[in-house]
């Protein structure tokens, strides 16, 4: 782990040398300023103490190659994508080392004064255990905010471990095992009033040809957690489908999606899913929230503070094993810092986490975070009460800003947990 840093430093180099031309192209190397605020949020103030313009890596691989500045920007270049794509390596607690391509594409609908900007996150991955993971998420507003669009769509074939329900399940009761899963939850929102949605979606969450990761795996198979509730409620323990629709209110005043500095972002859903609907496998109901909140302690935003606590919880039916609100299951992947994906699972969840984001170098160029998190799980099946018992997680991150335009970061993330527990984690985009 004290070798991934640099391992990272190096991909970054080489994928932004080539990503470089690229990003000319799609006219995103053009200097700009910090893209305005929404509908309704004052203009910010000028930044105070920064005597140099906001740099990214790209304004950096310019000079390394003696590359001329680029024009000023011109009335029209919010139409322009900002493009951030470069070969990586990852590492996680669930998929191990991995080598492929991740970016982000930003743009403009509209004018930048009334219109949020709009986002694709996309990867594709190789991993050590085995697996490909190929990611697209989506975060889109239409002209002057009138219409907005969410999109987490995943295709996997992959493996995770399982311990059981409850926040209390034992590190050494994990089982691996593999399995193929494709996820497409698209929603769709309209404007009701100033930062205010109301919206539907479609939902389809498929895991297939579920087995046992390895011969250790195979031989606890028959007693796994996993097992045992799927023949308990008589659900297909090779493949679990679940399908179907929701009701989504929304409130986002924040400053933007990709890297926040003020304003509020709440969410409830309303989730449920049909027998037999495209296949899925039972009935069942979920109620989520989601709600976060950024507030900079500093007038030039340099140092601030951002809040997210969420909940799910399964409010009528059976669903799915996999499909139980788990340990970093939400749409980018980054609650639960400290721990592997699915580490704790249960009918219901709550989580909480607070960091402070630091931009160290005074052209924005680098920065820091520091984070607390904690999580709790209720589960019928284990006797287990919400906030009976917590999971609690620390850590450090590093941050280069990768596209001044879209102020998309590369994050390397440290996290350690309960029971000895850590974990690695680098993303485009920040946690939330």
């Amino acid at each position: 782990m004290r070798q991934l840093p640099a391992a990272l430093a190096l991909v970054w180099v080489l994928g932004l040398a080539a990503a470089t031309d690229a990003q000319e192209q799609a006219g995103a190397a053009t200097p700009a300023r910090e893209p305005a605020a929404p509908e309704g949020i004052a203009e910010p103030a000028p930044p105070e103490g920064i005597a140099e313009p906001t740099k990214d890596l790209f304004d950096v691989l310019r000079q390394i190659r003696h590359k001329p500045e680029p024009p000023p920007p011109g009335p029209e270049d919010y139409r322009k994508w900002m493009v951030a794509l470069a070969p990586v390596l990852t590492y996680g607690p669930t998929s191990g080392f991995g080598l492929g391509f991740a970016g982000n594409m930003a743009v403009f609908a509209g004018t930048p004064s009334t219109t949020r900007i709009s986002s694709i996150v996309a990867s594709v991955t190789a991993t050590t255990k085995e697996q490909v993971l190929v990611n697209a998420k989506i975060n889109s507003s239409g002209k002057d905010n009138r219409r907005h669009f969410e999109g987490d769509n995943r295709l996997y074939w992959t493996s995770q471990k399982t311990y059981g329900l409850g926040t209390g399940t034992a590190e050494d009761a994990a089982v691996d095992q593999k399995y193929d899963y494709f996820r497409f939850y698209e929603t769709y929102y309209s404007k009701l009033a100033r930062h205010t949605y109301l919206g539907g979606g479609f939902l389809y969450s498929d895991h297939r040809d579920v087995r046992p990761a390895d011969d250790e795996a195979e031989a606890a198979w028959p007693t796994s957690p996993y097992l045992a509730y799927s023949e308990k409620y008589g659900l297909d323990p090779e493949a679990q489908a679940s399908a179907g629709l929701s009701l989504n209110a929304l409130f986002d005043s924040r400053d933007g999606p990709i890297n926040p500095s003020r304003g509020v972002y709440a969410n409830l859903v309303y989730r449920a899913f049909f027998e037999d609907f495209l296949g899925g496998a039972s009935s069942w109901q979920q109620l989520s929230y989601d709600g976060r909140g950024y507030l900079r302690l500093t007038r030039d935003a340099r140092h601030r503070l951002a809040f997210w606590l969420s909940g799910d919880f399964v409010i009528a039916g059976r669903a799915p094993y996999l499909d139980l609100p788990a340990t970093g299951m939400d749409t980018y992947g980054r609650a639960g810092r400290g721990y592997p994906q699915g580490r704790f699972r249960g009918d219901r969840l709550v989580y909480g986490e607070a960091e402070y984001r630091w931009t160290v170098t005074k052209n924005g160029l680098f920065g820091m975070v520091a984070f607390l998190n904690a999580q709790t799980f209720g589960s019928e099946e284990a006797g287990e009460d919400l906030f009976e018992s917590f999971a609690p997680g620390a850590g450090v991150g590093f941050r280069v800003t990768l596209n001044k335009r879209s102020q998309t970061n590369l994050c390397l993330d440290i996290g350690r947990g309960k029971d000895g527990s850590q974990a690695v984690y680098f993303a485009v985009q920040e946690a939330f």
